[in-house]
């Protein structure tokens, strides 16, 4: 379905019965990627799947403050409210995991429980914000100039990738980049403008604040956000760290079935007994 909230259109889909759960996908990506999610989930739980702004079958718009934080997170909570839906869980990953957290910290009491995967609270000093930003406006450019294929080539080879290489198949890979490529220059420059890590708030910190249940999922092999997780659980009132062996940054591609279970029971409530739970 379409619903327009400050004349962008979002595509936003609901498919199952339940408690609603609201998935938010990263750059480049689209309410496609949690489809085989989808599939399972949607026997215990109502599902909300949302292409932000700039990506699938949203509005790409010209306007890059339509992007921001504060508009995207208020326009969640409006697609919420057209839902009829006063709560839900929230699961978002990279960009989509730094939105729920925006979403979380701005509006609390719409959100039952926040799962990170592979995300951060933004960037703790202005110098790093500004050298962040001045760094995405060129890369904005260059796709701009060059086109979207040319920035998906540049995009599936950068380190924080690699691991892809590993624990995803041929054609896996093939349909990922499929996807990427329904994007649109003009969204992808515009998302990196209008909410990239650079423009973003930092919320590290207020993460005290959050007594929202939170958990932070991470791949092992992604040292970074392995850090940047550990350096949340110990400032997070409610929070858990879960680290999933042989992944990287994109967990739910790398071994989805583990991504999955933990998904699962972490909606359930129930608390890991295996050696990804530190």
């Amino acid at each position: 379905m379409r619903i327009n909230v400050n004349n962008v259109q979002y595509h936003v889909e609901v498919e199952g019965e339940g408690e609603p759960v609201l998935l938010l996908h990263g750059f480049t990506g689209s309410r496609e990627d949690w489809r085989s999610f989808v599939h399972v989930w949607k026997k215990e739980f109502k599902l909300i799947t949302i292409d932000l702004p700039g990506h699938g079958k949203t509005d790409s718009p010209e306007d890059v403050k339509k992007y921001a934080t504060k508009e995207t997170v208020e326009a969640l909570e409006k697609i919420l409210d057209e839902l009829k839906i006063e709560s839900a869980f929230v699961l978002g990953y990279s960009l989509g995991g730094r939105v729920a957290l925006s979403f979380a910290m701005t509006f609390p009491e719409r959100v039952k429980r926040l799962i990170l995967e592979s995300s951060s609270p933004g960037l703790q000093t202005i110098q790093e914000r500004l050298e962040r930003k001045q760094k995405d406006d060129q890369l904005a450019e260059w796709i701009l100039q060059e086109g979207v294929e040319t920035f998906v080539n540049y995009w599936e080879t950068i380190p924080l990738f690699h691991s892809q290489l590993r624990y995803m198949s041929n054609e896996e890979r093939t349909r990922l980049r499929k996807r990427r490529l329904t994007n649109t220059e003009v969204g992808l420059a515009n998302s990196l403008r209008g909410i990239g890590t650079g423009v973003q708030p930092s919320w590290w910190n207020q993460l005290d604040s959050l007594v929202i249940p939170t958990t932070l999922l991470v791949g092992a092999l992604d040292s970074k956000f392995v850090r940047i997780a550990k350096e949340m659980l110990q400032l997070l009132p409610d929070g858990e760290l879960i680290i999933i062996e042989d992944a990287g940054h994109a967990i739910h591609l790398e071994q989805p079935e583990e991504f999955s279970k933990k998904v699962q029971m972490i909606l359930h409530n129930r608390k890991d007994e295996g050696n990804g739970n530190i």
